[in-house]
């Protein structure tokens, strides 16, 4: 009798592992798309709207006030963190 029952504990873990891939599969079919023509044309404008700061060929050499990357406090001082 314990084979039968190690048997039906299989099905019964396969049976679940193929509800919870269903449940993923589900999650996947509702997750909203968008076409790749409309996401390239967003990521060109996002691209070329928004200024990056570590490519100073494309956009100029950056200001120290405006460098977000550039170190902060005064003076020849360390900081030890």
């Amino acid at each position: 009798m314990s084979a039968r029952a190690g048997r039906q504990s299989m099905s019964e873990l396969r049976l679940r592992r193929v509800l919870e891939h269903n449940q993923r599969l589900r999650e996947d079919l509702a997750r909203p798309r968008v076409r790749v023509s409309e996401a390239s044309t967003s990521l060109i404008q996002y691209c070329k709207n928004t200024k990056d700061h570590l490519v100073p060929s494309v956009w100029g050499p950056v200001g120290r006030g405006d460098d977000p990357y550039a170190p902060q406090g005064g003076g020849n001082c360390c900081v030890v963190q």
